[in-house]
């Protein structure tokens, strides 16, 4: 009787999870898997057209220019952001005075909100009266506002912003990994003489594998799903620079009068392109457990 007591509690705290869990993400995907083989415009009748959708995503040059820009973001965003969070990981887990407001300041972009930074990015940036801009023409660096949000800098000045915005959150993540370290190892270490390159390089990085996969894991996912910054920062602009590919379904699925690109709502077609995102997001995911795992046999 206790036993059956102590599983219907159990049972009944977990329901509410269930429920939401069966509500916003199981529901959806059923309803993806059934919507991407219909035209349907979000109004009247949905119309079969079988694997049409798919047919019309193979040669929809607009989804695959996406595809390229989302791998240039992503790959810019991690050749930056994992570096500078483990160096900054690594100097603010030593005994350095301030250590802990330092690590709040770093962290601090992490819970705000990605449309606020974007806005307040926006007004940096901004190529025309932007403080940046004024700032540079002040001190003689140049004559006239660069184009940071222009054809030629807009993918880097988002993925610069996107690095601030995430540094903060893999470095604690390091530094969690860094404090489970035992202190005698880098002790017998500093008795052979190692210097400070060697015993990172020989000791720190090793020793952090299992959290390094993990951060990595998580930068390629989170990497590759962004687009809320992009959004609210050129709107994919200017002329497709920056347009993802989950910006690109987002308006499949959600059409604006800023989003040139989509005339009309796709629910269809949008679920048959969410369907194609998701499996390149899976595959590459899929392919570095594959690769980090052979890379472990291998040390």
């Amino acid at each position: 009787m206790k036993q059956w007591r102590t599983n219907a509690a159990g049972a009944f705290f977990t329901l509410p999870s269930l429920l939401l869990t069966l509500v916003f993400t199981v529901y959806p995907i059923f309803w993806v898997f059934r919507y991407m083989f219909y035209d349907y415009k979000g109004y009247g009748t949905p119309r079969f057209v079988g694997l049409d959708n798919f047919r019309t995503l193979s040669t929809d040059h607009l989804l695959w220019q996406s595809v390229v820009h989302t791998f240039v973001y992503a790959g810019g965003k991690l050749l930056l952001t994992l570096p500078l969070s483990l160096i900054l990981a690594v100097i603010l887990n030593r005994a350095i005075k301030g250590r802990q407001l330092l690590r709040a300041i770093y962290f601090l972009p992490t819970i705000i909100s990605s449309a606020v930074i974007s806005v307040v990015f926006f007004i940096v940036f901004n190529s025309y009266n932007g403080i940046l801009n004024q700032f540079l023409i002040k001190l003689g660096v140049t004559s006239k506002g660069i184009e940071w949000l222009g054809p030629k800098y807009a993918m880097l000045t988002a993925i610069l912003i996107a690095v601030w915005g995430a540094v903060g959150n893999y470095m604690i993540l390091f530094i969690a990994g860094l404090q489970n370290i035992p202190n005698d190892v880098m002790e017998s270490a500093e008795l052979d003489g190692a210097g400070s390159v060697q015993k990172f390089w020989y000791i720190t990085v090793p020793m952090l594998g299992p959290v390094l996969q993990m951060v990595i894991m998580l930068a390629i996912i989170n990497s590759l799903k962004s687009y809320e910054s992009i959004m609210v920062l050129t709107d994919g602009g200017p002329i497709g620079k920056t347009e993802v590919m989950f910006l690109y379904l987002y308006r499949l699925l959600f059409p604006t009068p800023s989003a040139s690109t989509v005339l009309e709502q796709q629910i269809g077609y949008g679920s048959a392109v969410g369907f194609v995102t998701a499996m390149i997001v899976g595959c590459v995911t899929v392919l570095y457990f594959y690769l980090s795992r052979k890379l472990n046999r291998i040390m």
